[in-house]
């Protein structure tokens, strides 16, 4: 999984009156706000610039999961001298995200970020950030387009949007307790040219 690239969703929506889940790709980018054309690909959503701004829209009505099994990578050392990490839960490990749909171009396009929090436990001897994480729970609340209100400004919407996210800071906590980390083959450092499919990648190395 890396930026730019196509990943596998899980998202809800509605449809004929009914509310339908599905598995589909979306594009690991999101759009960039008109003050910041330039940069690199917006990746990640703060979780705590959720409640308000410029990720609301999504937040409120556009929600998806995204399965990492068995886990994620992060890097840590100096730039050219990688060292990757596989971080990893004890079962499936289903990040929150957000979702929408955009052009890129000139074709109508699924796109996704990752909602990230302040790390801990193990995640945080590797990184600063860590995905939020769902517990079994929770999922199926995450996903429900319809558990937040659409009015944004109301007070009612705002409160729902602070549950659901004290809800997901406090599963984040509970995962995080379980995730054990090991270095990996730096091999990984090339996505372009390291075979995805190769299982020894994912073995610990000394």
């Amino acid at each position: 999984m890396a930026p730019t690239t196509n990943v596998p969703i899980v998202r809800q929506r509605a449809e004929d009156g009914d509310i339908r889940r599905e598995l589909t790709l979306a594009r690991w980018d999101w759009p960039k706000p008109a003050n910041r054309p330039g940069g690199g690909p917006i990746i990640n959503a703060r979780i705590e610039k959720l409640p308000t701004g410029f990720w609301v829209g999504a937040f409120s009505n556009s929600r998806c999961i995204v399965p990492m099994a068995p886990g994620y990578f992060e890097w840590t050392g100096q730039k050219g001298s990688e060292q990757p990490h596989l971080i990893a839960g004890e079962g499936l490990l289903t990040a929150a995200d957000l979702t929408w749909t955009t052009e890129i171009a000139g074709e109508r396009q699924r796109v996704f970020v990752v909602i990230t929090r302040e790390a801990r436990d193990a995640s945080g001897d590797i990184h600063d950030r860590m995905p939020g994480f769902l517990s079994d729970d929770l999922r199926d609340d995450w996903l429900n387009p319809t558990s937040l209100t659409v009015e944004r400004d109301s007070a009612s919407s705002k409160r729902n949007r602070l549950e659901l996210l004290d809800e997901l800071d406090a599963s984040s906590s509970v995962i995080a307790s379980t995730i054990r980390t090991h270095p990996l083959d730096p091999r990984l450092n090339n996505a372009r040219s390291v075979d995805r499919y190769d299982p020894t990648l994912l073995e610990p190395i000394n």
